[in-house]
């Protein structure tokens, strides 16, 4: 079985081709494409590239294109992508404008390309699926409710692999499997052994933290839409609900003008003045920049508020991993989150920490009563995967 995950951002194009024979899993063939104008010609393009590479004979040897699909109105898990699904994620555009209105368009464009291949997403709000009520709950009235306005939590795939990877690698195969089988049980099966707290950290350009209790989330950062939460490079972040109001009257600005700049010059882009890429930011720091010096304490912040959530929620925590282009890459950003924790039984090793850019490791000090982790994130793995189940199971 071959399936092609497809990640469509607003102007990008990038995919990774995966074949499954029994339980083996293997990837054929990965590739992307920046500053994309046209996506129906991107879309050729790629499966060009495909039967180029010999990883495809033609478009007709997919089983199906998957996507990481964000959120839409009533709709959740892993479906058929079928007109009634992409009208609901269309319904919640305005919720995400960065990530539906481009992911509709290459939808529908890929199912113009080729109608007889089905096509299916895997909602980054399905792994909250089992999250406490009162985790997810807004305190507002209940026709707002009944309109879609809750947490809804996000980055599900990567937070689903962690839950996973992190229970193999700790030794929990009881955790591990749990998670792998969630969205087919609602996390029904049994665990062996005593609870396995983990708290996983997704920290790139979009960032999050869940708390994950027995391979099941306990709650994201994220809210009602991937605004929310932490800062993001240019996307604003947890906002107290009347700045909305106060500033359209204090500045004369529209709804419209608002909405453009809590999506775009805000978070980390917005505080530092100058960007929203934590290398751009983390070399302004260095040379005395004191707003991006302040982008960076404030993102630190921000995480530790949330992983102090999830300690809370969980009375602890077995592991604490970084994920994600920041969380896996930024050493110094690591050990700024790990500070002064000690007291909570986390300690991270400075040497072991300054040494992994980008691989598996541990890099908590032995004497850590909790561990610390870093384990690059495979989202596209866990769509491939899902795609698959549901397939099998058509």
């Amino acid at each position: 079985m071959k399936i092609l995950v497809a990640n469509l951002g607003s102007t990008s194009l990038k995919w990774r081709l995966f074949e499954f024979a029994g339980n083996e899993e293997r990837m054929l063939h990965r590739g992307g494409y920046e500053r994309v104008t046209d996506y129906a010609a991107a879309i050729g393009d790629c499966l060009a590239a495909l039967e180029k590479s010999g990883a495809l004979r033609s478009e007709k040897d997919l089983d199906a294109v998957a996507f990481k699909t964000v959120l839409a109105k009533g709709v959740t898990g892993c479906v058929r992508l079928d007109n009634r699904v992409v009208d609901a994620m269309e319904a919640f555009s305005q919720l995400a404008p960065a990530h539906n209105p481009p992911y509709v368009d290459g939808i529908r464009q890929f199912a113009r390309r080729m109608p007889g291949v089905p096509l299916i997403g895997l909602f980054e709000t399905a792994f909250y699926q089992w999250a406490p009520e009162a985790a997810m709950r807004y305190a507002v009235p209940e026709s707002w409710v009944e309109a879609g306005v809750r947490r809804w939590g996000f980055h599900g795939a990567s937070h689903k692999y962690i839950a996973e990877r992190s229970a193999e690698l700790l030794g929990r195969t009881d955790v591990a499997e749990r998670a792998r089988n969630l969205y087919v049980d609602g996390g029904k099966t049994l665990v062996k052994g005593p609870d396995l707290r983990v708290i996983s950290c997704h920290l790139g350009g979009s960032s999050s933290v869940t708390g994950i209790l027995n391979g099941v989330a306990v709650g994201n950062s994220l809210g009602l839409s991937p605004q929310s939460g932490i800062p993001h490079n240019n996307r604003v972040g947890d906002l107290d609900s009347m700045a909305v109001p106060f500033v359209m009257r204090a500045l004369g600005i529209g709804i419209e003008e608002i909405e453009r700049l809590l999506c775009r010059e805000s978070g980390l882009k917005g505080v530092s003045g100058l960007s929203g890429d934590i290398r751009d930011i983390q070399a302004a720091a260095e040379k005395g920049d004191r707003r991006a010096k302040l982008a960076l304490d404030l993102f630190v912040h921000e995480v530790r508020r949330w992983i102090g959530c999830y300690l809370v929620q969980l009375n602890g925590a077995d592991a604490i991993v970084f994920t994600a282009g920041i969380g896996e890459n930024r050493a110094e950003l690591r050990a700024a989150i790990c500070e002064n924790l000690d007291q909570l039984g986390i300690v991270l090793d400075p040497d072991k920490n300054a040494a992994v850019r980008g691989v598996e490791a541990t890099i908590s000090a032995p004497a850590s009563r909790t561990k610390v982790m870093v384990i690059p994130t495979n989202e596209e793995l866990v769509v491939a995967r899902e795609a698959r189940r549901l397939l099998e199971q058509s």
